[in-house]
């Protein structure tokens, strides 16, 4: 009889720290709900405190490492980013679409710092994003979900494009943030980021989670 094949998928981290490590161990989660005045007073300074590498994003955007792999690109240094597949995606299958647009700007960390004023670069990523996946891939913006992470697993601003019916990691209420409904609440209010609160789930182990508690914040 003939032998069938079974495809493993295996994602492979090399270097891996400890934070990679934990990252992919099941382990118990709490919801944190942050004020700005949480964000200045403890998740902004441990951001700070910790030497969080992003050099392997600066790369990918000075064209020194997967510049082949680059699905899009906006030049522009203010309004401009890269557009390139996820690693986690092998490019073989629609299913599980999954591309990450990283800003060429690099003094926004995350969700919280933006304003009024990236507008035109969140237009920049939400429009050019779904053109050139459309284009490539042939898969229409009304299939894809485009969102950003909060907490955010590294602090360079990036959004997430993956297929709607895929169930991607961090796709859940607590942690995603829709790019439209971002667009839409910086229009309504040119500081919204800076003024409600934000939730999102931490694991037991992460040193945040112990800030958190020494505040009395959870």
């Amino acid at each position: 009889s003939a032998a069938c094949a079974a495809e493993i998928k295996a994602t492979v981290v090399y270097p891996a720290t400890e934070k990679h490590l934990q990252k992919y161990l099941r382990q118990e989660v709490h919801l944190v709900r942050e004020t700005w005045e949480d964000y200045k007073n403890i998740t902004l300074p441990f951001i700070q405190s910790q030497s969080f590498s992003i050099q392997w994003v600066y790369n990918i955007l000075e064209k020194k490492a997967e510049a082949d792999r680059i699905i899009h690109e906006n030049p522009d240094p203010c309004n401009g980013f890269v557009l390139v597949p996820d690693f986690k995606w092998n490019q073989n299958q629609l299913e599980d679409l999954y591309l990450i647009a990283l800003i060429h700007r690099r003094d926004v960390k995350s969700l919280r710092d933006l304003t009024a004023e990236h507008l035109p670069l969140l237009r920049n990523v939400l429009q050019e994003g779904k053109e050139a996946i459309a284009k490539r891939f042939g898969v229409p913006g009304s299939q894809l979900r485009i969102y950003l992470h909060y907490q955010p697993s590294y602090y360079h601003l990036h959004v997430h494009f993956t297929a709607l019916g895929y169930d991607a990691p961090g796709s859940s209420a607590e942690r995603a943030h829709l790019l439209e409904d971002v667009i839409d609440n910086l229009l309504l209010d040119a500081e919204y980021y800076q003024k409600r609160a934000l939730t999102f789930a931490l694991r037991a182990d992460e040193p945040l989670l112990k800030k958190f508690r020494e505040a009395g914040r959870v």
